[in-house]
């Protein structure tokens, strides 16, 4: 069976480790040298503090090293995802 990122990720849920709902996965970026997967583009919550969080356009950056489960949500672990804030 063939599994394709896209299907499996499209418009999942992006949640912290502290329960907090970060918003909907719209995209990835992904190293083109190495092939492995650097950041998650989301589409913020609303009432989700932008300003914390590194912005593409309408969208918020997180470190897919910040990442520590894909399952139902994706989890972002929060302490991780904070190397991350803009400062």
């Amino acid at each position: 069976m063939k599994y394709y990122a896209k299907t499996l990720l499209d418009n999942k849920q992006v949640m912290s480790t502290d329960a907090k709902e970060l918003g909907t996965l719209e995209d990835i970026y992904i190293d083109a040298k190495t092939g492995n997967i650097t950041e998650l583009v989301i589409s913020p919550s609303g009432g989700l503090d932008v300003t914390k969080y590194r912005k593409d356009e309408n969208y918020i950056l997180v470190p897919f090293s910040a990442v520590s489960a894909v399952k139902d949500y994706i989890i972002v672990d929060k302490d991780k995802a904070k190397s991350f804030i803009a400062k």
